[in-house]
């Protein structure tokens, strides 16, 4: 995030897309809802009619995939309506003609269509957002999980650089994280082509740096593989051996029958994880490690706050913490580096990584400090881009709206789109050992359309045949009024009836995500 959860309290107007924010991010989603009730305007577009659009003043049910559409009308009602920043555009930004020819194009009349809605509310929308003093972007997977997710995100940054969103309080790009520590994971450097820091793999420099920080002679400047890449290579032969790290693929990726048979094919398969999960079951050595309350450490969070994480209980069993795991193959390896306890690697973490230099155990025991936080003296950094973007001047990326991978056709009607629910995190693997939480959600299903379901002659809780070009599954059905006509959802979560069976690999060109937002199937009544 670009700004604070802290700071949602105070925004003017409110833009979500692509969240099910009270539902997959309950504390952001109760903050936008304290928001709304001290008076700042909620515009929510979504495929589906979620909790949050029920206080929206506009709700944009769109078609899925039409994101970028959406963004480019509401820039243009702004444009042509003089409701932009001058002054912001002229003093920090570049790029602003091309973003004015490009929009031209995408009149509300003509985008209505594109994403079946109302023009008239494109055109609220585009007035509550260009209006407010601050206004502050919210999105999640709903809207990067497509083979343009790259080119979504550049549109909603598009947006908020057009209406001086970037660089004030109470406003931003603020991307929510799906996971507690994902975003401590990227700053750590897993990621293919950064270290720690995102400092470039196949950069000379940053190279020179890691070897005398690490005391090593020579190190790769190759880029790494994506997980979608990493799944090819070893159906392919080419991915010899794997290591996969508190992550379940075979229920989370796509195309399930794929990721199957790059387990199958993999020489030498190892899984660390703290239940025998189901990709586990696939490994030739599976490592125990300790859950998050047998560890110290830190997450960082989906506002860029470092935080500590405090050993609770003894480690069950034979399990150990990860980074205890990692130093004890390193040592066997032949690396000799040891470490004695965690806050000795947040200090090599401080060195190395210059977001993190002011950081160490003693500056967040009662309290978390946000990155960029440089030195100790530093107090860390409530909301980025403050004064003038890092880059210099912020940049205007146009960018055209293109059909999703898969469209429907009489073979495959429907488009299905997935995400998670209240009850689940991820795969299950801990929230499906929780007695309560599968009382409320305890199996497979797919939620359709009350009109559909009667043309299909489809009953509630009734067990269909769902299919796609990947593969069929069976689920039960949840008819709903919440979902457009021609749309169903799934969740992920579950193992049986896996909506990753249907889901496909098309990839986003640039940083290769698969589309998981977008799929087309058929629905097959069981007699």
């Amino acid at each position: 995030m670009t700004n604070s959860i802290g700071e949602i309290i105070n925004n003017e107007a409110i833009f979500v897309i692509g969240s099910n924010t009270t539902e997959n991010h309950p504390v952001i989603g109760s903050k936008i809802l304290q928001a709304k009730e001290r008076g700042s305007k909620l515009i929510v577009a979504d495929p589906r009619k979620i909790d949050l659009a029920k206080d929206a003043d506009v709700f944009l049910q769109i078609k899925p995939g039409t994101n970028i559409a959406l963004l480019n009308s509401m820039m243009y009602v702004i444009i042509t309506e003089e409701l932009e920043d001058k002054h912001y555009i002229k003093k920090k930004t570049e790029g602003y003609a091309k973003l004015v020819d490009l929009v031209k194009n995408y009149t509300p009349e003509k985008v209505a269509k594109i994403c079946e809605i109302d023009a008239n509310d494109i055109k609220r929308a585009a007035r509550i957002y260009a209006q407010a003093n601050n206004a502050g972007i919210y999105y999640a997977m709903g809207i990067t999980q497509h083979k343009t997710g790259t080119h979504t995100v550049m549109s909603v940054s598009n947006l908020a650089l057009l209406c001086g969103n970037v660089g004030i309080e109470s406003a931003g790009v603020n991307p929510l994280r799906g996971q507690n520590n994902v975003q401590g994971a990227c700053d750590m450097g897993a990621l293919p082509n950064n270290f720690p820091g995102y400092q470039k793999v196949d950069d000379e420099k940053v190279i020179e740096k890691f070897k005398k920080a690490w005391q090593v002679d020579d190190m790769s400047n190759d880029i790494g593989y994506t997980i979608p890449e990493i799944m090819d290579g070893a159906v392919d032969g080419n991915i010899k051996a794997l290591y996969i790290m508190g992550e379940n693929p075979i229920v989370s990726d796509p195309d399930t029958k794929h990721v199957r048979k790059a387990l199958e094919n993999i020489e030498f398969l190892i899984v660390q994880d703290i239940f025998l999960t189901e990709t586990a079951m696939f490994a030739d050595v599976v490592l125990p490690a300790s859950s998050f309350a047998e560890k110290d450490g830190t997450f960082t969070n989906t506002e860029r706050r470092i935080q500590r994480v405090r050993k609770a209980i003894t480690e069950v069993g034979e399990s150990k913490a990860d980074w205890k795991i990692i130093m004890e193959i390193m040592n066997k390896l032949g690396y000799s580096q040891t470490y004695d306890n965690a806050s000795e690697i947040m200090k090599e973490i401080a060195k190395v990584t210059p977001q993190y230099g002011g950081i160490d155990y003693s500056r967040i025991e009662n309290k978390g400090l946000q990155w960029p936080c440089l030195d100790k003296e530093h107090k860390g950094t409530k909301f980025l881009h403050e004064g003038h973007c890092v880059r210099g001047k912020g940049l205007f990326l146009p960018q055209e709206h293109q059909e999703s991978a898969e469209t429907p056709n009489s073979d495959y009607p429907f488009i299905m789109t997935t995400g998670r629910n209240l009850y689940h995190y991820h795969t299950r693997s801990m929230t499906g050992r929780v007695e309560g939480l599968n009382k409320k959600s305890a199996e497979s299903y797919i939620e359709i359309n009350e009109l559909d379901a009667k043309a299909y002659c489809i009953k509630d809780a009734e067990i269909v045949e769902v299919s796609s070009r990947r593969g069929v599954i069976k689920t039960k059905v949840k008819i709903v009024k919440t979902i457009a006509r021609g749309i169903v959802f799934m969740p992920f979560h579950f193992a049986q009836g896996a909506a990753n069976v249907l889901t496909g690999n098309h990839l986003d060109e640039i940083c290769k995500i698969p589309e998981l937002k977008v799929s087309a199937v058929s629905i097959k009544k069981i007699c």
